[in-house]
């Protein structure tokens, strides 16, 4: 019940406001229609918290780093190294490039503000309740298990987009890193956040994943990737630009396909 009031105050009430502004004006309309979707895009979000972990990293202050990535992460971060830190943002703007930045654009391109609002809604959901803990595994399992259904297709295509538009680090090729994706998503807990892990540890030349401590318990998180380089605190810049480079690439195909459908119909 909670999760269809959400998605349907979510999606009504945007449709709503967007209905009335194109009555009123054709441009009134699309500039709020324009708000509403960068409203569900966390691009610039996503980048400024990767490099609020990165620049006191950069500087030696572990403590502050470990600060900032506890703002971003679930894992204990207060004994983490500086590898594992630099791992620790890697891993999360990897997988938040879809969650957060090319879900809701891929939901925005084929449904408008309304659907992107609805998508982000149920995301939202899923961040608050959908944990296999005693207190949310039944009341979150229904927002968890919609937002695995939701971002099925947008984690595969951009994880498809990451690859095919990256360059490769560590003497490896675009096919090589594919079949890297394909070999380790399906690894992940997730059914959708391997891929995004997967593809930013093909084309870095790294390995993701292994242990992690969530409220002193400890996970062994499956292995993504090939170890040919070490992690360093500088390619969390290099996967916030790939992530950037992966939101531009993933409109622009949209785009182009929205455009040959309306030219072929």
């Amino acid at each position: 019940m909670m999760l269809l009031i959400v998605c349907f105050f979510a999606f009504s009430v945007p449709f709503l406001i967007i209905f009335l502004a194109y009555q009123f004006h054709l441009y009134v309309g699309i500039i709020i229609e324009a708000w509403l979707i960068s409203t569900t895009i966390a691009a610039k979000g996503l980048k400024k918290a990767a490099i609020e972990v990165s620049t006191p990293l950069k500087s030696g202050n572990i403590e502050e780093a470990r600060l900032k990535l506890s703002y971003i992460v679930g894992r204990d971060t207060e004994t983490l190294k500086e590898e594992e830190i630099a791992r620790a943002t890697i891993e999360t703007v990897a997988e938040n490039t879809s969650d957060g930045v090319t879900a809701p654009l891929f939901f925005a391109i084929i449904g408008g503000a309304p659907l992107a609002m609805l998508y982000r809604a149920v995301n939202t959901c899923d961040s608050m309740v959908g944990y296999k803990n005693e207190r949310f595994k039944e009341f979150g399992f229904s927002s968890a298990k919609f937002d695995d259904i939701l971002n099925w297709i947008p984690s595969r295509v951009t994880a498809f987009i990451m690859v095919f538009f990256g360059q490769p680090k560590g003497k490896k090729s675009q096919l090589e890193c594919w079949k890297i994706v394909l070999r380790d998503a399906r690894k992940h807990p997730s059914p959708n956040s391997g891929w995004g892990e997967a593809a930013v540890a093909a084309l870095l030349g790294i390995q993701l994943g292994g242990l992690n401590t969530y409220n002193g318990v400890v996970s062994n998180r499956a292995l993504m990737g090939d170890p040919l380089l070490k992690i360093t605190n500088d390619l969390i810049e290099e996967t916030v630009e790939i992530m950037l480079k992966t939101v531009n690439r993933f409109t622009l195909v949209f785009v182009v396909v929205g455009g040959v459908y309306y030219v072929v119909t």
